[in-house]
């Protein structure tokens, strides 16, 4: 990993995507020690989806990035994100929301697939009655080489939000975040497309 790479891809892709968007380095594939090669890159936030790796590169890195949390979120997993993350993007199940004492995004399963986690578009209110700091979605669409086929699920996801007053949009990766910034994203979430792989 080179931080020069990873600082000229960082700078291009926030060029792309405009100033209301935070971009969120995805770092499940990253090591530990190579954090470090983030940081010089000027990567701000990192996004973590388990939490004993969350646990880990936060005791060694904890005020260098702005944490959050992108994976499935586990109930008996809450505590570590309660203690080292600002956001989570992935709120999703009745037992996580009744520990979480942290601002979320409830993960929405708008594509219905089985292999996904999310809820279902219509269980958004009640997920919003449950959980008092929910402060907007997160969607995955279909995995896809074509970024305009995400473009359905993101105008949908915006929709969504609009129609219960949420502000922040979670949604576009490596493969589809232009597409994820057009229609409206406040957080894309990158990973490959950023370390250069």
């Amino acid at each position: 990993m080179s931080p020069e790479t990873i600082r000229a891809n960082y700078e291009r892709i926030r060029s792309e995507v405009g100033d209301a968007v935070t971009v969120v380095a995805a770092t499940k594939y990253v090591a530990l020690e190579d954090m470090r090669v983030l940081a010089g890159a000027g990567i701000e936030v990192v996004g973590e989806n388990r939490a004993q790796d969350l646990e880990r590169k936060h005791a060694q890195y904890g005020e260098t990035f702005r944490w959050h949390f992108i994976g499935h979120l586990q109930s008996n997993k809450v505590k570590v994100v309660n203690r080292n993350c600002e956001l989570v993007h992935s709120l999703d199940s009745d037992s996580a929301a009744s520990r979480l004492a942290v601002p979320a995004l409830i993960e929405v399963n708008l594509a219905g697939e089985a292999s996904k986690s999310g809820v279902a578009p219509e269980d958004v209110p009640r997920f919003l009655e449950l959980y008092g700091d929910v402060r907007g979605l997160m969607t995955m669409p279909p995995e896809t080489s074509d970024p305009e086929a995400s473009r359905p699920y993101f105008i949908r996801l915006r929709k969504l939000a609009e129609q219960h007053g949420l502000k922040e949009l979670s949604m576009g990766t490596s493969q589809d975040y232009r597409v994820a910034a057009e229609e409206g994203a406040t957080f894309v979430r990158v990973g490959s497309i950023l370390y250069g792989e």
